[in-house]
């Protein structure tokens, strides 16, 4: 059953783009994603500071700990899709 399941699979596994290594632009466009996500996070989060408060929170606009949390999880994901799109293109 196994090696059914792969006969049928390979296809797929052609389509999947080729990865891309590490690189000073590819840092940047994932720290850029999520300080968009946390200022998105800021704006939108109705009860931004309820819950386990961060050492520094003035250092991430008050945020607790879920909030930052879930704004990078966001942010990450944001990033996730804007290098892959750039690294499609080209662009990284």
């Amino acid at each position: 059953m196994g090696r059914r399941l792969n006969f049928m699979l390979s296809p797929l596994f052609a389509l999947a783009p080729a990865t891309l290594t590490w690189s000073p632009k590819v840092a940047l466009v994932m720290i850029a994603a999520n300080v968009i996500a946390i200022g998105i996070g800021k704006a939108t989060i109705q009860h931004p500071n309820e819950g386990a408060k961060l050492p520094s929170p003035a250092l991430f606009g008050g945020l607790s700990h879920a909030s930052l949390l879930a704004t990078t999880s966001l942010g990450h994901v944001l990033g996730m899709g804007a290098i892959l799109g750039l690294a499609t293109r080209g662009v990284l």
